[in-house]
C-alpha cells in the first residue's frame, strides 16, 4: 500500500518554475504535520519545507521567497511550488510525515535545473 507518492517532477531552466505534489493516504495525512525534503547528489538529505494540519509553514532559508508549501484536507494532498529555480535545486524531492514515532516517505521525484 503506496502511503505518500509525489509527482510533478522534471526538467526545468532556471529561472523556471514547478509544482510538486504528494497525495498521502488518510490515515497519514489527517492532522499531522508534512514535509518536504531533498537530496542532492552526494550530499545529505534536507528539510526544505514543513507545513502543520493546521496550516503553518516552516521553510529551510534555501526556499524562503520561492517556494510555497500548501496542503488540500479535502485531497490528503500537499504540494510544493518552487519558483525562481535555480540549479542548486536540483536533487530529489521526497515527501516525509512522522506518525507515532514512525518515518514515511515517498519514492521521490526527480528535480533537474539547468542553467
Amino acid at each position: 500500500q503506496v502511503q505518500l507518492e509525489e509527482s510533478g517532477g522534471g526538467l526545468v531552466q532556471a529561472g523556471g518554475s514547478l509544482r510538486l505534489s504528494c497525495a498521502a493516504s488518510r490515515s497519514i495525512f489527517s492532522a499531522n504535520t508534512m514535509d518536504w525534503y531533498r537530496q542532492a547528489p552526494g550530499k545529505q538529505r534536507e528539510l526544505v519545507a514543513s507545513i502543520s494540519s493546521g496550516g503553518s509553514t516552516n521553510y529551510a532559508d534555501s526556499a524562503k521567497g520561492r517556494f510555497t508549501i500548501s496542503r488540500d484536507n479535502a485531497k490528503n494532498t500537499v504540494y510544493l511550488q518552487m519558483n525562481s529555480l535555480e540549479p542548486e535545486d536540483t536533487a530529489v524531492y521526497y515527501c516525509h510525515a512522522l506518525k507515532r514515532g514512525t518515518n514515511y516517505w515517498g519514492q521521490g521525484t526527480q528535480v533537474t535545473v539547468s542553467s
